[in-house]
């Protein structure tokens, strides 16, 4: 079968008139595309009417005019938006027409542009955001703040973080931080040293300053996989100070310490989809001298995750399956800690730290539930080996007896930054003792920072940032006569933080009764997120110590590739510019703010200047060199009156291209009764009511859908004309008699068509170049599947004997104009004379 060759040159967008007036369109590969270079006359188009924009590819025959029964074709529309106002709502529909018969969705075909939602319908009327599979009737993609062509993504500026207004509802302990794909930022928790049926899983949206959606909070977490559960219907327990690890594998997937009835491992939420996403267990509960009860936090190094039993066994999880490490649980490498058989459940008290490939363990095995008491003390596992780091092949004391204690385990820094040794600081005596050791084990000076702060005052896991100024940890404390307080320490002075009080309470902040036991520093905004034992968040300036931390920002992650589906190239032109919009920029301290443009990995591609007007050039950044780029505004602001209910600030990145597309795929049915599929699409916003153009392609007959024409090629052997007529009983033959027809006379034809199926034949012709009566006789006609016609024809015969040779060509029933004919196997008949001897026709 001949397919209509691939249009030379793609055609240029359609405008919302011309778009309207064409009725159809043949199913060219690359319909609609933009010629390059005419996205910037696009964007400035004085048209006041948005237009979509229709075509279609054959995925399975590339390029062809027209599809085959069973063949995939993607349906595409683009949406050439004419918005001028920020943040108009834009709403695009693409009913399948004749879904389930004509044509079948394809699952999980449906792609929107970054920033449009999807959502299927199996009605044509009301839409779901899961996709149905083949039961799709219609598609739909919605975006709420469409601006201009479209060819841009925004992310809403972050307001200043206050106290949110609801308490998160218990014993929250570090705020995890996790960005939607909408922008929203989330922090999340989970409740320390919790039972194994309570809720304990929190989700609060930064962004509001309410509960996420999806509560109510707080929601049990469980070892099935699947949507969080509610009320007290979990079976997984949480330790006394959790660690966590963000699977940089599974982006939104938050790896976390676990205890069950029977075992401890590692348990996995699924931030992005609420729900709990598997659990490993690395070592059954339970047995003696020294019992598994429960285990510190988890940290990350290399490709597994690590953390330690209260056996002080250490534990491992591969990160590539998710299965326990080979020959794990290794031998214990730090002190036993609340390890009696007789206290099931009792909590790991100690944490851990990592630097490169070693992780380092504090544990405090008190007199009340360990084995063996002692005094706090830091051991040290080197994942290389898996085995005890070399210098430390006994845990190194960290206190003078067992009646000191340690929450916490950090790594130290030199001068300029450098991870040079492990530190830890107890509870007991008069003042706050920290101990370090280096990283080969050997003695190490401590910091004095903390050693003012009374002996009775907690101290927890710092959060560690390094900037353009150097490496700071922010401690977070309470205890005694501290209701909750941040302690900064300098390792690049070695001293306590220039410009932030020592330490920083947060008056402003539940009465400044906050009980701080971890911070999250978000980089976007430069500010740290804060949680602890009151369970009220708050923001934290890491500069000043001031709360709430007057910061904003967004980061924006621009792949223009990804705003288009019809498989064709050269849609992109370059990038253009970010720019802030709905923020009065005399709030906004310019000189101290900045944008960042890296690429999606954090590798620094451009620090361009954040102009006067709140835009930042990005002309000079290749599309080629850098297919995708992350544009980060951290802004320091004067006043946080752009924030309100019905203002949204946000950071836009634009670029040069065609307007976006929306796509979906569809199977044309193997009934061959389709002759062709169609499809348009409708849409509303803020310009009005929108309809494509309708794109209509034949279905040609595939393989399966062919008529399947013989020609039966006869002569008559009576000699009584009357026999050899239409219907008469002949004989028929392939050689008439011997002297039948004498020296001369007429020989009588008989030509069958026949159609044996199973689609009807159209255009039907007989091909006879010897006796062209027979063609005439014939003419043009259809046959139907199944059935056949014959033909009559005579002819004078002048030499004897002649072999007469017929074929017929036709072409498949609803064939697109321009079909070329098939034509079939011949068929031959032998007229005979006197003169005849032999003649065999042959069956050609």
């Amino acid at each position: 079968m001949l397919r209509s060759p691939r249009p030379p040159h793609p055609i240029r967008p359609l405008r919302a008139v011309t778009a309207a007036a064409l009725s159809s369109a043949l199913l060219l590969f690359g319909l609609g595309a933009t010629a390059p270079g005419a996205a910037g006359a696009a964007e400035n188009d004085s048209s006041t009417a948005s237009a979509l924009v229709k075509s279609a590819q054959n995925v399975t025959h590339p390029g062809a005019a027209a599809a085959d029964h069973g063949d995939t074709v993607n349906w595409t529309v683009r949406y050439d938006g004419a918005v001028t106002a920020a943040g108009s709502a834009a709403t695009v529909t693409d009913p399948i027409t004749g879904a389930g018969t004509a044509q079948t969705y394809v699952p999980g075909s449906l792609r929107v542009p970054p920033g449009w939602t999807p959502s299927w319908s199996t009605d044509g009327s009301s839409f779901a955001t899961t996709d149905p599979g083949t039961a799709t009737t219609a598609v739909r993609a919605e975006n709420a703040t469409v601006r201009g062509t479209g060819t841009s993504l925004a992310a809403p500026l972050l307001a200043p973080v206050r106290p949110t207004p609801q308490s998160t509802g218990g014993d929250g302990f570090t705020p995890i931080l996790y960005r939607t794909a909408s922008g929203e930022v989330q922090s999340w928790n989970i409740y320390h040293h919790a039972a194994r049926t309570a809720p304990q899983a929190v989700c609060s949206s930064l962004s509001t300053g309410q509960p996420c959606t999806g509560g109510p909070w707080p929601r049990p977490l469980n070892t099935t996989a699947g949507p969080l559960g509610s009320g007290a219907a979990g079976d997984i327990g949480s330790p006394l100070t959790p660690q966590y690890v963000l699977d940089p594998q599974h982006p939104g997937q938050v790896l976390y310490p676990a205890v069950t009835a029977t075992a401890v491992g590692v348990g996995c939420l699924d931030l992005a989809a609420q729900a709990n996403c598997g659990f490993v267990a690395l070592e059954n509960t339970g047995g003696t001298p020294s019992r598994a009860n429960s285990l510190a936090g988890l940290v990350r190094a290399g490709d597994s995750v690590y953390g330690v039993a209260t056996t002080g066994e250490v534990l491992c999880l591969s990160l590539a399956d998710r299965t326990p490490c080979a020959g794990q649980p290794f031998a214990p490498v730090v002190a036993a800690n609340h390890d009696l058989p007789s206290t099931p459940g009792a909590l790991y008290l100690g944490a851990l730290t990592v630097v490169g490939d070693k992780v380092f363990a504090s544990s405090s095995p008190q007199s009340s539930g360990s084995t063996a008491s002692g005094p706090p003390a830091l051991g040290c596992f080197d994942t290389a080996t898996r085995a005890v780091c070399a210098g430390w092949e006994s845990p190194h004391p960290a206190g003078p007896n067992a009646g000191y204690y340690t929450y916490d385990a950090y790594t130290s820094y030199d001068t300029a930054g450098h991870p040079d040794g492990v530190c830890t600081s107890t509870v007991g005596g008069a003042h706050v003792l920290t101990t370090c050791y280096g990283l080969d084990g050997s003695a190490h000076a401590a910091p004095a920072t903390l050693a003012s702060l009374a002996g009775s005052v907690l101290t927890f896991n710092p959060e560690t940032v390094t900037t353009d100024t150097g490496t700071r940890s922010y401690f977070p404390v309470w205890g005694g006569s501290v209701a909750g307080a941040t302690v900064c320490h300098d390792w690049t002075t070695a001293a306590p933080c220039a410009g932030f009080p020592m330490p920083a309470s947060h008056p402003g902040v539940n009465g400044g009764a906050t009980r701080d036991y971890g911070y999250a520093y978000d980089a976007t905004t430069r500010c740290l997120i804060g949680l602890g034992d009151a369970g009220v968040l708050f923001s934290l300036d890491p500069a000043s110590g001031a709360t709430p931390c007057v910061h904003s920002g967004a980061a924006v992650t621009l792949k223009p590739a990804d705003f288009y589906c019809d498989g064709a190239t050269g849609h992109v032109q370059g990038y253009t510019r970010a720019r802030l919009t709905d923020i009065d920029l005399s709030h906004v301290d310019l000189a101290a703010s900045r944008a960042l443009v890296t690429d999606p990995d954090g590798t620094p591609v451009a620090a361009p200047a954040l102009a006067a007007d709140g835009t930042v050039d990005l002309s000079g950044v290749s599309t080629t060199a850098h297919p995708a780029i992350t544009v980060t505004a951290q802004l320091v602001l004067t006043s946080t009156a752009d924030f309100g209910t019905d203002n949204h600030p946000a950071l836009v990145v634009e670029y040069q291209g065609d307007a976006p597309q929306i796509c979906f795929r569809t199977t044309v049915t193997a009934d061959c009764a389709t002759a062709s599929v169609t499809n348009t699409a409708t849409g509303t916003d803020a310009t009005g009511a929108l309809t494509s153009n309708t794109v209509t392609t034949a279905v040609v007959p595939g393989a399966g859908c062919q008529p399947r024409v013989s020609v039966e090629k006869e002569i008559c052997g009576s000699g009584n004309p009357h026999d050899c007529g239409p219907g008469g009983p002949g004989p028929w033959a392939k050689t008439s008699p011997v002297g039948l027809l004498g020296l001369l006379g007429h020989a009588h034809w008989r030509i069958t068509v026949t159609n044996a199926g199973p689609v009807d034949a159209a255009a039907v012709t007989v091909n006879d170049a010897v006796t062209p009566s027979c063609r005439q006789a014939a003419g043009t006609f259809a046959l139907a599947a199944g059935t056949s016609r014959a033909v009559y024809c005579d002819s004078l015969l002048v030499a004897l004997p002649l072999k007469n040779t017929a074929s017929a060509s036709f072409v498949p029933a609803n064939s697109p104009p321009g079909t070329a004919p098939t034509t079939t196997a011949p068929s031959s008949a032998v007229a005979c004379s006197l003169l005849c001897i032999l003649a065999t026709p042959g069956k050609d």
